[in-house]
């Protein structure tokens, strides 16, 4: 049952993850597992973690922005999030994926 993979809608700004594709507009269909979608979700909720340390850290004003670690984590769980996305995703979510060049695609045999 662990392998019953269902229909999902992805919000890539808002981090919303649905099974109804008239709930919020959405960015990326993808069918996936819930041991996926769970991490997924959290994924999405690292991400909301770091943007209020990032919050907290702009109003430190000697720290530069460029040594900025909390942007540097945001970064990397984008390219994780595009990399699930990817491996999970229609063939127009894998597309437009390939098309940006966020990530590596290195064995695209899916």
């Amino acid at each position: 049952m662990a392998d019953h993979k269902k229909t999902y809608y992805i919000s890539l700004g808002s981090g919303e993850i649905s099974q109804v594709a008239t709930a919020s507009p959405w960015d990326y269909k993808i069918k996936a597992n819930d041991e996926e979608i769970t991490v997924l979700r959290e994924y999405f909720d690292q991400i909301h973690s770091t943007g209020w340390q990032n919050f907290l850290r702009a109003h430190v004003p000697y720290i530069q922005y460029h040594y900025d670690r909390e942007n540097d984590a945001i970064d990397s769980l984008y390219k994780d999030i595009f990399k699930m996305i990817y491996r999970l995703g229609d063939e127009e979510a894998k597309e437009h994926i390939r098309s940006t060049g966020l990530i590596s695609i290195e064995n695209d045999t899916q």
